[in-house]
């Protein structure tokens, strides 16, 4: 692939959630299929543009400035302006508006959008969708993430997010406009901070071959969360909880991969590379969190994280405590995820065995079959039981299954650890 290839692959993927997010907010949700055409077409025309003409000086601010003249374009070449598109824009933000120059305007001025993705999160958490539609709609049309980005995201399969993505996009055709973050309901804004998450998960073990750590994503998931804390409406202990989740995973990146990007475990980290400005901030933020009665999945995630981070060494890790938490996560978010991470949590604090047979009373019902950390850590577990040739099917079960170049490395990496054990043990 050349370099102006790769390039424009980069910038849409970065630009592409902001650019949607701020044509929908003037066209209205009445017209999502019109913004996201004019979104790929940039993509397309960068394709073909930069590769002989070579890469503009802007790239993000080229892509910006074809969709929106595409936009324009596809509004003068509509008959019937005053019946066909005026009656269906956004309302509260072109209110009262129905002349085709103020919205050519309104897109001519397109350059201020660092509200536009909050206000489009709250638009695709519209209260007429189900909690699924939300957060896969609002992953695809405000964050830019890729089908199949949503359905590891989910834990779901590529064909059944498709299909939330259409039924979303049809019946916000249909429902009135959505409240955007002045009116947001408890619900609803529920989801946009589940949304929130998942982008800095995204960012924070990246399913993109690119790179394990997109940083660009988990700080727009900080700055987000950083919005949504600064509203009034916001102002709940669950936002105050995720910020310092993401506050304590995100101090870590410095340590988690080697210069030559290798993965970094956590017992092997550098914990001088740790952002200790970015832990105690998260310890404020957690702090804050406890104003009121509400414990909420985030709460618990981060004192797990402030756990590890507030730990001297990793043999110094309060494991009775991390126990403790993830008991509680498990019954007020149960999941096969949580429930794993916790067998992972009882094999430090009682042995890799104990940590096997909380592992055998999952149930992973509704858990794609090409999950692979669970062969993962079964290999490992089985690894350091003495259980060899049982890690090694494992392991590479879970070598089969993901697609991550910096997974695969670390898989074949404990593969070989549990070889060299083997042929030791036949010795």
């Amino acid at each position: 692939m050349s370099d102006s290839h790769q390039l424009a692959e980069h910038f849409f993927r970065h630009q592409s959630g902001r650019l949607v997010a701020s044509l929908a907010r003037i066209l209205g949700p009445r017209h999502l299929d019109l913004v996201e055409d004019v979104v790929q077409g940039a993509f397309m025309q960068a394709l073909r543009s930069w590769a002989t003409r070579g890469v503009p000086d802007d790239p993000a601010g080229w892509l910006f400035r074809v969709a929106k003249n595409s936009a324009l374009d596809n509004l003068r070449r509509q008959r019937h302006w005053s019946t066909k598109i005026a009656p269906h824009l956004a309302d509260g933000d072109l209110e009262e508006t129905n002349s085709e120059s103020e919205v050519w305007t309104k897109l001519d001025a397109l350059n201020d959008l660092d509200d536009d993705r909050l206000r489009m999160l709250c638009l695709c958490c519209h209260p007429s969708l189900s909690e699924e539609s939300q957060v896969a709609f609002a992953l695809k049309m405000a964050c830019g993430f890729s089908v199949s980005e949503i359905a590891r995201a989910l834990l779901s399969n590529a064909e059944a997010i498709q299909r939330r993505l259409t039924r979303a996009k049809d019946s916000l055709r249909k429902a009135s406009p959505a409240n955007l973050i002045d009116g947001v309901g408890s619900e609803q804004l529920t989801s946009v901070l589940r949304v929130v998450y998942l982008i800095f998960n995204e960012g924070y073990n990246s399913s993109g071959a690119e790179r394990l750590i997109r940083q660009d994503l988990c700080e727009e998931a900080i700055r987000l969360g950083g919005l949504i804390l600064a509203h009034p409406t916001g102002q709940i202990p669950a936002t105050h909880a995720l910020m310092a989740l993401m506050a304590f995973q995100a101090a870590r990146f410095g340590a988690r991969l080697q210069s030559t990007e290798e993965v970094v475990l956590l017992p092997d980290q550098n914990r001088s590379l740790w952002d200790r400005a970015m832990i105690n901030q998260g310890v404020r933020w957690l702090a804050s969190s406890a104003d009121g009665d509400e414990l909420s999945a985030y709460h618990l995630e981060a004192g797990i994280a402030a756990e590890h981070c507030l730990a001297a060494t990793f043999a110094a890790t309060n494991w009775t405590r991390i126990l403790h938490l993830y008991d509680l996560l498990v019954r007020v978010q149960p999941s096969p995820v949580h429930a794993l991470n916790r067998a992972i949590a009882i094999s430090y604090l009682h042995g890799p065995q104990a940590g096997l047979n909380a592992l055998s009373s999952i149930s992973w019902d509704g858990i794609p079959k090409g999950y692979y950390l669970f062969d993962a850590a079964l290999g490992e577990l089985h690894r350091r039981v003495g259980h060899f040739d049982v890690a090694k099917v494992h392991l590479e079960r879970a070598l089969e299954r993901t697609t991550s170049p910096f997974e695969q490395r670390l898989l074949r990496t404990r593969l070989a650890a549990a070889n060299n054990c083997d042929s030791k043990t036949e010795t």
